[in-house]
């Protein structure tokens, strides 16, 4: 399996790009004088690693026949200081919110997702440390 993406600058700092299912994204980066109209590619790695993770709970928790109101992921990367930068340091904060929450189940699949099934996890470790913590709000 493969996935092809195509990338169009469209002026300045703005670029579009699609995806294999169809949808697009635009990135930029911040330049003093004009105004942000897409996301930071290296942010949006991190976002591409809490959906490729919170796909896997939410896919794992249905399986297990777990329930919780509300669902979260904050997902925060230490840059280093040298060019290149890259993420030296990524803390994936998971946060379940409900009512009677089952607690080991939870944190099973996230387990499970961080250890087996996250492909874009299993990437970032290869050049940052990965850190996972768990938050319960119980209602």
């Amino acid at each position: 399996m493969s996935h092809k993406i195509t990338t169009n600058w469209k002026g300045n700092m703005l670029f579009d790009s699609d995806n294999p299912s169809g949808h697009h994204v635009m990135m930029d980066t911040d330049v003093e004088g004009q105004e942000r109209e897409g996301l930071s590619p290296k942010a949006l790695m991190l976002s591409s690693l809490a959906g490729c993770s919170g796909l896997d709970v939410v896919s794992i928790l249905e399986k297990m026949k777990v329930e919780v109101d509300d669902y979260k992921m904050v997902v925060e990367g230490q840059l280093t200081d040298e060019h290149p930068k890259t993420y030296h340091t990524v803390t994936i904060d998971y946060h379940f919110t409900g009512k009677d929450l089952n607690e080991s189940k939870i944190k099973k699949a996230v387990d499970l997702s961080a250890e087996k099934y996250c492909g874009v996890m299993e990437m970032f470790r290869q050049f940052a440390d990965v850190k996972i913590n768990i938050i319960f709000h119980n209602n």
